[in-house]
């Protein structure tokens, strides 16, 4: 296991002794290592050196591919707005969508416990469909396997998405430059709020809904509505929520952000739930919004087009990226001071995605 100074420093895995936790999954700084330390030098490619949700691949034919694949083990398997049926078809067509790319096709795997009720994952299977369809992506081929009963936790399901990228374009993490304005197409927090509001052990209740949709719709829109190569970076913050997916694109493009807390919208009832369980709504899932890193000159028409869109009406500016060696994303907070927004550390949110 990885254990942090205060000086940030991350010692390496101990691949004698140590064991995973529940924080390699959280998708902050010690997942992050996980994938550093173990995934990214065992299947070491040009590809998936590039960080980002999506791996992008040349056919010999001349035309390109954008591949990205999740896994989908949240808890309870039903929330308010949605499902993990529904999760499982926006979360991959979110991921291809940040890379440009078209939706073409999904796959779905299925790892099912035995005794989980057939009603219960009809209704799953049926939620997956209709997203599917609403998408207009379909399901073309996938796998099922059941594994003994106390061996899992009812249905875990891994889709996987491909799509169509244009010519020329480019779009990822480490495009982000000095001077782009960054764009967020809504309020933070409700996914994981609404989620949240459903585990008995908390004990609180939340009129919150889960933003999960899928998203490239609303990327369509935006990059119709700029000049091709204005969109440098496009980012969806799920897990970690919207600190440590901006700590991710710093880290890939060696740059600095400055963000406005006083522009970063919360809805009351999230930033109510927040405060009452000890969580930073800037750490909190979100299955709806996206981040985009956007050339100056053309953050107005961006802004504009991605407010134009039923999934981007309350969309702002929240920052900027810097010039900044050490890749640190500080904050001008409501107060009138400065603050460090750090990668996610711990777990605070298990299965919620």
């Amino acid at each position: 296991m990885s254990s942090t100074t205060r000086q940030g420093y991350i010692r390496p895995l101990d691949f004698k002794q140590g064991r995973v936790d529940m924080n390699h999954g959280a998708g902050g700084r010690a997942a992050a290592q996980l994938i550093d330390e173990l995934f990214a030098r065992a299947f070491d490619n040009p590809a998936l050196r590039a960080g980002d949700d999506g791996a992008v691949f040349d056919l010999p034919t001349g035309h390109r591919l954008v591949m990205a694949t999740d896994g989908h083990v949240i808890s309870p398997l039903v929330f308010p707005g949605g499902d993990i049926g529904a999760l499982s078809v926006h979360g991959t067509l979110n991921d291809v969508a940040m890379m440009g790319a078209v939706p073409l096709a999904l796959s779905a795997a299925f790892v099912l416990e035995e005794g989980f009720a057939l009603a219960e994952l009809k209704r799953i299977v049926e939620s997956m469909a209709a997203a599917a369809r609403d998408a207009g992506v379909p399901i073309v081929t996938g796998d099922t396997k059941v594994v003994e009963q106390g061996h899992g936790d009812g249905v875990y399901i891994t889709t996987t998405g491909i799509g169509a990228l244009p010519a020329g374009r480019r779009i990822g993490g480490a495009l982000a430059q000095p001077g782009d304005a960054l764009l967020l197409s809504g309020p933070i927090g409700d996914h994981g709020v609404a989620v949240l509001s459903q585990r008995e052990s908390l004990g609180f209740e939340a009129t919150v809904t889960s933003d999960t949709v899928a998203l490239h719709g609303l990327v369509a829109a935006l990059l119709a509505a700029v000049p091709e190569g204005a969109v440098h970076t496009l980012r969806d913050p799920t897990r970690g929520g919207l600190a440590t997916t901006l700590n991710e694109i710093t880290r890939q493009a060696g740059v600095g952000m400055r963000l406005q807390e006083s522009a970063i919208p919360v809805r009351a009832e999230v930033a109510a739930a927040c405060e009452l369980l000890g969580l930073d709504p800037l750490y909190v899932a979100n299955e709806g919004k996206l981040v985009a890193a956007v050339a100056p000159e053309h953050a107005e028409a961006a802004l504009a087009a991605l407010r134009a869109h039923p999934l981007g009406r309350e969309a702002v500016r929240i920052g900027s990226v810097v010039d900044d060696p050490h890749r640190f994303v500080q904050m001008a907070t409501s107060f009138g001071g400065q603050r460090v927004v750090d990668w996610l550390t711990g777990e605070p949110l298990p299965r919620i995605c």
